[in-house]
């Protein structure tokens, strides 16, 4: 019976032929070697030790928000540490905006950008090479071309971490990047509500397809405190994302208050962890970056 003929299964992990005893492991083997084959072989950026990638299965959970000040918290938490970031969401870039920073890159002699730096954090974004409220329609290869110079023509000088914050979503830029460069680490941020608990499972789950692994979900907007009355209200619900995490076998780096003073630093383009450093804001995200380098220590083990 030729294989067309076969029966199908599914699984978690995509459609595979029914076949037995040695055919199926044989079946497997050739699929693995067919699709790398048709991928991009990883190379490191140069100059940038390791990549942490920032991400949500869905936008509106506070991401690029959690990905600047978790960049500031790094440096914040050792100042020997040297801090890159990149803003790899080309629709929606907001890093221009949360770093207060504006204006076009310099080349370097070698036709290199050269990323605008603000708190000490050298930072590249599409933000920075469009108008500011101009629209970017571009289809799926000017995106993926776009994504490739943002990673490739880029002088970082020399970085002991870059974090890059990632659109929302599963999607090409994602593959794309988590394809093409090495990655130490995912940061999966979701807010504790239901809905956005579903998008962030299967972010995590789309970074396991791909061997990136993941070091941890990070609940954002977990709490409100009443600026007067102190009373605390659950907005989007209790414990959301701490439940995942169990459920995904992955660590719970930290939780993020919802918080007036949060919100109103990211607008000036001031971060909380420096516009004010010993705020109980500013130390949760210092503490999610505490959270994410003993994790990538565990990891180098």
């Amino acid at each position: 019976m030729s294989i067309r003929h076969l029966p199908l299964l599914q699984h978690n992990d995509g459609i595979r032929f029914k076949t037995s005893g040695a055919g199926k492991i044989t079946l497997q083997e050739r699929q693995k070697q067919h699709m790398a084959r048709g991928l991009p072989k990883q190379k490191p950026i140069p100059g940038v030790k390791e990549v942490i990638v920032v991400a949500s299965g869905k936008g509106g959970v506070g991401k690029s928000t959690t990905a600047v000040n978790l960049a500031l918290g790094l440096m914040a938490n050792d100042q020997s540490k040297s801090v890159g970031l990149l803003d790899a969401d080309v629709y929606g870039p907001s890093v221009p905006k949360l770093m207060n920073l504006k204006g076009n890159p310099e080349l370097t002699d070698n036709n290199l950008m050269r990323p605008l730096v603000n708190f000490g954090i050298p930072c590249m974004s599409m933000g920075f090479l469009v108008e500011e409220v101009a629209p970017i329609v571009w289809r799926g290869l000017m995106v993926m071309s776009a994504i490739e110079k943002l990673l490739r023509q880029v002088d970082w000088g020399h970085l002991d971490y870059l974090v890059i914050d990632m659109p929302p979503g599963t999607g090409d830029v994602q593959l794309t990047i988590t394809q093409n460069i090495p990655i130490a680490g995912a940061v999966i941020v979701s807010t504790p509500q239901d809905i956005a608990l579903l998008d962030a499972r299967r972010g995590a789950e789309m970074f396991r397809k791909v061997h990136v692994p993941v070091l941890g979900l990070v609940q954002n907007m977990s709490v409100f405190q009443c600026p007067k009355c102190n009373h605390q209200t659950h907005i989007f619900g209790l414990d959301g994302a701490k439940e995942l995490a169990h459920t995904l076998n992955v660590e719970l780096l930290g939780d993020i208050p919802l918080h007036l003073n949060i919100r109103e630093t990211s607008d000036k383009g001031q971060p909380v962890v420096v516009s004010f450093p010993d705020s109980p804001e500013a130390e949760a995200y210092r503490n999610v970056a505490a959270a994410v380098i003993r994790r990538l220590a565990e990891l180098s083990r």
